[in-house]
Order: C-alpha cells, then sequence, then structure tokens
C-alpha cells in the first residue's frame, strides 16, 4: 500500500518532519547519508584510537607480529567503517530506490551492523566499562550509536522490500 509520498511509513514519517520544523532531517536519506557520516567518522577515529585507549603501552610487552597485526587490523576496521559511510553518504538515493544491488547491499549493511550492536552487549564485558566514568560513557555512546545506524539500514531495507 503506498501513499503520496511512497510506501507507508514514509508518508507518516514526512509529516512528523513537517510538524517538527526539521523535514530534512527526519527523511530515510536524510538519516542514511548521517549514517554515513557518522560512519565514516568512526573510520577516521580509528587514527587515534590506539593512543586514546593504551595500546601502544598495552602492546609493549607482546611480540613484533602480535603488534603489528594489531594495528593492520586496526587500519583495515578503520578503513572499512569508512568505506562502509561512504555508500550512504554518497549513494542513499541509489540505495532507497529499490534495486537488486541497493537491496543487497542494505541487507548486508543491516547485518553487518546489527551484528556490532550485538557485540556490544553480549561479548565486550561490563568489567571493562563499570566504574570507570570514561569508559561508560563511551559504552553509552556506542550502544546508541549502533542501535541507531543498524535501525537506519533496517528501515531503508524495510522500505526497498
Amino acid at each position: 500500500m503506498t501513499g503520496p509520498t511512497g510506501p507507508t511509513g514514509l508518508a507518516e514519517l514526512t509529516v512528523l518532519a513537517e510538524l517538527t520544523g526539521t523535514p530534512g532531517l527526519l527523511t530515510l536519506e536524510a538519516q542514511l547519508r548521517l549514517v554515513g557520516a557518522a560512519l565514516v567518522t568512526a573510520g577516521l577515529v580509528h587514527a587515534v584510537l590506539p593512543r586514546a585507549i593504551g595500546w601502544p603501552a598495552d602492546l609493549a610487552g607482546t611480540t613484533l607480529l602480535t603488534r603489528q597485526v594489531s594495528y593492520a587490523h586496526l587500519f583495515f576496521i578503520g578503513l572499512a567503517c569508512a568505506l562502509l559511510g561512504l555508500l550512504p553518504l554518497c549513494l542513499a538515493p541509489d540505495l532507497l530506490a529499490g534495486g537488486r544491488l541497493g537491496t543487497a547491499l542494505l541487507a548486508g549493511q543491516t547485518l553487518f551492523w546489527g551484528l556490532r550492536w550485538l557485540f556490544e552487549f553480549a561479548y565486550f564485558s561490563p568489567r571493562l566499562w563499570r566504574g570507570d566514568r570514561l569508559r561508560t560513557v563511551a559504552h553509552l555512546g556506542l550502544s546508541v550509536l549502533w542501535t541507531w545506524v543498524t535501525a537506519v539500514f533496517a528501515a531503508a531495507l524495510w522500505h526497498t522490500v
């Protein structure tokens, strides 16, 4: 069933956006672009992440192989975040167009970031952040970030099927 602005749900979102005075930011396309910008930023943050979380000191006592693998993986995770963010940042209308490729990319992004959301709660031990104000804030912030990212990709996927 479709409304004047597309599939059911999108019309309601458009009305909500107009009522709140922020029509541009609440559209699905705008949310995809914002998620893309956040993911590109997350990718860039990986450049300073090792120092911020104390990796040089932590890895000093490990083998050269462990240090190099750790930094190589960090580089490629940052690159993957940036590249996965460029897709919705630059190609949001194409992703929402409903073609096979766009739908497949949205399904992949939804699965990938949904698993990252799951890891925030199921893999990382609360001992890592409990009792430490900065790490607790980081955990809460990342929880909100991964929830938002996953929800936007899931909504976009829902829109295309």
